[in-house]
């Protein structure tokens, strides 16, 4: 696990917990000596991802639907990010995602508030849409199919970081949004839909990897460890936000799929599907303002964390 701050909170909220940022969220507070309360119905998380921090002192989970009011013990920092986040699970489960975005998001600032907590959203990269400006910087509006069949998690991000940025010009809550870009690593689903796993998955049963459209669309690639270390640095500063959170180095998705087929020694070979409707072509962040405000960038090379990432499915699969 990368490092993390000092401890700077006696008990954070992680609302998808038993997710797969979620979850490592839970266990890089826990090892830093804050005490955790996983909020999580399961719908796409597994309590498996949590499975090795029940027992440990501080940790508590708590299963809710977060679409429903829902309290925990006094906190002192609340991070959001319950949400289905992959194509196969949001179109799987649209109306979930919406609610989860609205009403979930309405709840976990409620509890923040009441608390008078640090409250940080887990917004995306999807809020940019398919860009019309390259590499993507927090003062793009974007440009998203509001009705299009994304648009279920796209929105419901968007409305999230409306109400965030609401509550706290409405109730003084001390709130801050991050942006994160394409994360990877242990912990994801090999079937959730997204390129890593997925392409992870094949390389190691010796199938195809599937690339869509001509694989020229390119993806930025963060290791989970970077990611939950630019959270935490954001939940610890006083900004509002938006930050972006990613790796400014983009990959095309046929690199990727080579990349993969190397580092697993695969036979695999690459076959060319159906691009899905309203996928970007590029997705690369700026992120001058988590340098200069956060003193955060990526550290783990693309090749590096596929590796770690590749040793855990091939342990999944043992």
């Amino acid at each position: 696990m990368a490092t993390t701050p000092a401890p700077r909170w006696e008990h954070a909220v992680v609302t998808g917990g038993a997710g797969f940022v979620g979850s490592h969220l839970c266990t890089a507070l826990i090892d830093q000596g804050t005490a955790v309360t996983c909020v999580d119905d399961f719908c796409t998380g597994s309590r498996r991802n949590v499975a090795h921090l029940e027992g440990r002192a501080g940790f508590t989970l708590l299963p809710a639907d977060v679409t429903q009011p829902f309290e925990t013990a006094p906190a002192d920092l609340v991070l959001h990010f319950a949400s289905p986040a992959s194509p196969a699970d949001y179109l799987r489960l649209p109306l979930h995602t919406l609610e989860t975005g609205s009403l979930g998001t309405r709840n976990a600032l409620a509890l923040a508030r009441r608390h008078e907590a640090r409250f940080v959203l887990a917004s995306t990269s999807e809020v940019y849409g398919d860009p019309q400006q390259h590499p993507q910087s927090e003062s793009y509006w974007g440009n998203v199919n509001p009705v299009g069949p994304r648009s279920v998690y796209d929105e419901a991000k968007r409305f999230a970081e409306a109400l965030t940025t609401a509550e706290a010009d409405g109730h003084g809550t001390r709130t801050g949004i991050v942006r994160l870009f394409n994360t990877y690593g242990p912990r994801m689903r090999g079937h959730d839909g997204r390129a890593v796993p997925t392409f992870i998955r094949q390389a190691l049963a010796g199938e195809p990897l599937t690339v869509t459209g001509d694989g020229r669309q390119t993806r930025s690639l963060a290791y989970v460890d970077d990611t939950v270390r630019g959270i935490l640095a954001m939940a610890a500063s006083d900004l509002r936000g938006p930050v972006n959170l990613g790796n400014p180095t983009e990959i095309t998705m046929l690199e990727l799929a080579r990349t993969v087929i190397e580092l697993t020694g695969s036979s695999s070979t690459v076959r060319f599907i159906d691009r899905p409707t309203d996928d970007p072509a590029v997705r690369c962040p700026d992120i001058t303002l988590a340098r200069g405000k956060l003193q955060w960038e990526p550290r783990i090379p693309p090749a590096e964390g596929l590796a770690r990432a590749i040793s855990w499915f091939r342990a999944q699969a043992a």
